[in-house]
């Protein structure tokens, strides 16, 4: 068994937002927006090559995770630079093997080789408090609306990257495509059954939990 990690060509799109569809396939909501989101996140400025990433199993890609910049707007209107992964993408039948952490593990590292000072995220914390993720705020980071979240999380990537750093966090356009595209695209792959089931509402409950968190 050989596990290869490179960057994503352009020869692996199509089948990254394969993987994706069928990695959030109704997860989320009836349905699925991520391969969409895949597809349309290479065409924006803030998109991260360099940062994204497939994973190889003996030669077959089963994942993938991709990068673009986001920004934290202090109260003067001050930017400060950071990058943000999603979505992150590994076949079903490869899930809870220890894939999905090679690939952030790995895009982490190359984060830091990159120089970047953080990395801001939204997901769940179970996730990805094991990597060094903590909420935001933490950080004095809110959300544009003022409020700090659980599902909003930090990780710096060197000593004291956040330092200093407080203000709302602004994640790329590229995150919120226009989905007036969305059934056509999704026309162009097999059928699948949109379904309504427990887990869409565990994560509209979670997407907003306030973070009531004392950060000492």
């Amino acid at each position: 068994m050989v596990i290869t990690i490179r960057n994503e060509e352009e020869k692996d799109y199509r089948v990254v937002e394969e993987i994706t569809r069928e990695a959030f396939w109704n997860l989320y909501t009836p349905g699925a927006v991520e391969h969409f989101l895949a597809h349309s996140i290479r065409k924006h400025a803030d998109y991260l090559p360099e940062l994204s990433f497939v994973i190889e199993l003996d030669g077959e890609v089963i994942g993938s995770i991709m990068y673009t910049k986001a920004k934290v707007v202090d109260e003067a209107g001050d930017e400060h630079q950071v990058v943000s992964f999603g979505p992150v993408s590994i076949l079903p039948k490869y899930h809870r093997q220890g894939y999905g952490r090679r690939l952030i593990e790995h895009s982490i590292n190359e984060a830091k080789k990159l120089g970047y000072p953080a990395i801001i995220i939204g997901g769940f914390p179970y996730h990805y408090h094991p990597y060094g993720f903590m909420g935001t705020k933490k950080y004095d980071i809110s959300m544009p609306d003022g409020k700090f979240y659980t599902g909003i999380m930090a990780l710096p990537l060197y000593e004291g990257a956040l330092d200093g750093v407080s203000g709302k966090i602004h994640f790329s356009p590229a995150m919120y495509p226009d989905e007036t595209g969305l059934a056509e695209y999704d026309a162009t792959f097999p059928p699948k059954e949109k379904r309504v089931l427990p887990c869409q509402a565990d994560f509209e409950k979670a997407a907003s939990e306030i973070d009531t968190n004392s950060y000492a």
